[in-house]
């Protein structure tokens, strides 16, 4: 079993600075590449920035320039380091990853963080 677990959401000021965390946990699996999203109410999920185990890396235009995204391989982990915040990033951000699991017949697996919520406001 492969779980997300996100951290690092909270209440920022415009113009500060946050850093999410969103670590894979379990055994027996690889990743493949790993993802922020975000959601605000009434509107669909959308992609903030993704990064692939081979270190490629893709940004939304409202966002490049200000969020970078890496990958701790030997931790499993993601992190999305988010500057000059502005109110419009406020919403809940939610880690994804693509893994295989390795077993007697491996799997491709589509996972989900259970969300974290960044509040940009003064």
């Amino acid at each position: 079993q492969v779980q997300l677990v996100e951290s690092g959401g909270g209440l920022v000021q415009p113009g500060g600075s946050l850093r999410l965390s969103c670590a894979a946990s379990g055994s027996g699996f690889t990743i493949v590449a790993m993802a922020w999203y975000r959601q605000t109410p009434g509107k669909e999920r959308e992609l903030v920035a993704s990064i692939a185990s081979g270190r490629s890396t893709n940004y939304s235009d409202s966002v490049k320039g200000r969020f970078t995204i890496s990958l701790d391989n030997p931790k499993n982990t993601v992190y999305l380091e988010m500057n000059s915040l502005k109110p419009e990033d406020t919403a809940v951000y939610y880690c994804n990853a693509d893994v295989v699991v390795f077993g007697p017949i491996n799997r491709y697996l589509k996972l989900w963080g259970q969300g974290t919520l960044v509040t940009v406001s003064s």
